[in-house]
C-alpha cells in the first residue's frame, strides 16, 4: 500500500447500488506503465472486511483478500469477492474456504 496515493474515500459507500451505512470504502491508485493499479480497501463501523484491487480500466476486480476478524487476512483469491445480504439483511463476505462472515452485528 505504500506505493499507492489516496484517490478518494465513500463513508457509506453503496453495495449493488444501495447505500450501506457504516460501509466505508477507501481507494488508492498508483501508476503501472502506461495504466493505473488500483486497490480499494473495506471496512464496516471501523473493522477491516476486504481488500480488492486491479486496474481502473477493467470493469473487475483482478484479486481480493478477505479480513476475517479472528483468523485474520484470509489468502489472496482471483476475481471480485462474493458478498450478499443475509436473511437479517446484514452483510456477508464469503471467505477462500466458501464460510460466510458477516459484516457488522
Amino acid at each position: 500500500m505504500t506505493a499507492y496515493v489516496p484517490h478518494r474515500t465513500a463513508l457509506d459507500a453503496d453495495f449493488e447500488g444501495t447505500v450501506v451505512p457504516g460501509l466505508r470504502a477507501e481507494f488508492f491508485r498508483r501508476p503501472d506503465g502506461d495504466r493505473i493499479a488500483s486497490v480499494g480497501r473495506y471496512s464496516y463501523e471501523g473493522r477491516e472486511v476486504l481488500m480488492a484491487w486491479g486496474f481502473v480500466d477493467e470493469t473487475h476486480c483482478r484479486q481480493h483478500a478477505v479480513h476475517d476478524p479472528v483468523r485474520g487476512w484470509q489468502a489472496v483469491t482471483d476475481g471480485c469477492p462474493d458478498i450478499r445480504k443475509n436473511s437479517g439483511n446484514l452483510l456477508e463476505v464469503r471467505t477462500p474456504n466458501g464460510t460466510w462472515l458477516p459484516v457488522g452485528s
